[in-house]
């Protein structure tokens, strides 16, 4: 078996002054490369999976826990957050949380300078990262003159510039519009497919099951269903938690349940006019 790069061994946790428990014994092996999609109703714990993997919990929320996380081999129990920076990169659901200086160029060169960074690689990821998200016209920008969409790419950026292993993404789209967030899911989509291991937490599926090599769902502290996008969009138990599945899949099951099969289960409009046409 190979190594994993994020490994949650029989771990729960429950913030101070809660009543039950944010997440309940998870078991769970990431390994370099894969591109995990995390879905599940509101509540089910799937922001607590996001943050106990890069250390905020239990660094920065208390509360009772128990088993272990770890992250490139490290312990989150025993590593501060700032120790992880370089392994796990974060992009919360609303970027002005994240957005601490009076620019972008700032912005992105922020978090290599606390690592002590050199000056000289520090300008060149910059640089880089400016280009490679399309950021050039924001350099100069303060972070609350820029769009919701912009405000994600340059949150993006900042975090890439720490030259993370994974990238974990809390529901970075559910504050854009359909354009923005396609934009930002395809930005994350293409660091995959250069290698880069992402945890995804997402609750538009139509736009990223297709890229996605697993799903994993949620409910109440728990994964419930863990395995291909295919295979976990089909489950009856995505309608009983309350996931929304791609049109396109629900038509397959809608042809399904009246015995029409379909060759495979589509994800987008596209994959069903193909699965279709072969059909007949």
């Amino acid at each position: 078996m190979s190594m994993a790069l994020v490994e949650f061994v029989d771990f729960s946790f429950k913030y101070l002054g809660a009543d039950s428990l944010a997440l309940k014994r998870i078991s769970l092996r990431i390994n370099p490369g894969e591109y995990v999609v995390v879905t599940g109703p509101s509540g089910c714990g799937k922001t607590t999976l996001c943050r106990a993997i890069n250390g905020l919990v239990p660094h920065f929320h208390r509360g009772y826990i128990g088993g272990h996380v770890f992250v490139d081999s490290k312990d989150t129990r025993e590593n501060e957050v700032s120790q992880l920076a370089n392994v796990v990169g974060l992009v919360f659901q609303d970027p002005v949380n994240q957005l601490v200086t009076l620019n972008v160029e700032r912005e992105l060169a922020f978090g290599p300078e606390n690592l002590g960074v050199e000056a000289d690689e520090i300008r060149q990821r910059v640089e880089e990262l400016i280009a490679r998200l399309d950021l050039e016209g924001l350099r100069r920008k303060h972070p609350h003159e820029m769009s919701g969409g912009e405000q994600q790419r340059v949150a993006l950026a900042a975090v890439l510039a720490l030259n993370p292993k994974v990238l974990v993404a809390d529901e970075p789209t559910s504050n854009l519009d359909p354009k923005s967030a396609e934009l930002i899911l395809g930005l994350v989509a293409e660091l995959n497919r250069q290698g880069m291991t992402i945890v995804l937490v997402e609750h538009r599926l139509d736009l990223v099951s297709k890229d996605a090599t697993r799903m994993i769902l949620m409910d109440k502290g728990s994964i419930v269903a863990d395995g291909p996008p295919r295979d976990i969009l089909i489950m009856n138990l995505c309608q009983e938690i309350g996931v929304g599945i791609p049109k396109a899949t629900q038509v397959y099951k809608r042809l399904a349940s009246r015995g029409v099969q379909l060759p495979w289960v589509p994800l987008t409009g596209e994959e069903l006019a193909a699965a279709v046409a072969e059909a007949r």
